[in-house]
């Protein structure tokens, strides 16, 4: 009976992109509630170029990356940032396999971890389960339950130099061809 013309019909949005800052701030949500840029605990400085999993969040599987991580909140699986350093946050959860370049844990670590270069265990962290680091750094206070494998960097071996091969003089002729041909170069 009544049909809606084009032009009324609302358009679709996909309901998966979130909107962008500047239409939160058209639509009257103030500027503070947005979230803010996280900060390193330590020194409460902004975080530069460090991916992180908040507090809420809760992952179940693989996690490989290319960037500092740092996770606050529950992982469950493995962990590779091969070039790149971990943390892991004072409530973060971990049970997990990780390996990475350094790893700071702050809070409870389930799982081996193997590092190239250090492995931190602060304070008021938990860890359980082995190490294989080049160096390592427990904290008084820390809980640590299991094995370090301490791994030393190995200097590349040189190549054994090559054996000099025996060369046959004038004087040490050993076959009758040999010799009649010295005997010849003789005349």
């Amino acid at each position: 009976m009544w049909n809606r013309r084009k032009e009324e019909e609302p358009t679709p949005t996909p309901a998966s992109t979130p909107p962008a800052l500047s239409q939160m701030a058209n639509e009257g949500i103030p500027m503070s509630t947005l979230p803010s840029r996280p900060t390193d605990p330590r020194t409460d400085a902004p975080r530069s170029g460090a991916a992180v999993l908040g507090k809420s969040v809760i992952v179940k599987g693989q996690i490989y990356g290319r960037e500092d991580l740092t996770i606050d909140g529950e992982v469950e699986g493995t962990v590779e940032l091969q070039e790149n350093r971990l943390t892991i946050g004072p409530s973060g959860k971990v049970v997990a396999t990780i390996k990475a370049r350094e790893v700071v844990v702050l809070g409870t670590v389930h799982g081996d971890i193997e590092t190239r270069e250090k492995t931190e265990i602060r304070k008021e962290a938990k860890m359980v389960g082995d190490i294989r680091t080049a160096r390592v750094v427990i904290e008084d206070g820390a809980y640590f339950k299991g094995a370090i494998d301490i791994l030393r960097a190995e200097a590349p071996k040189a190549a054994p130099a090559p054996k000099p091969q025996p060369v046959a003089s004038a004087t040490t002729l050993s076959s009758p061809a040999i010799a009649a041909s010295a005997g010849e170069a003789k005349r």
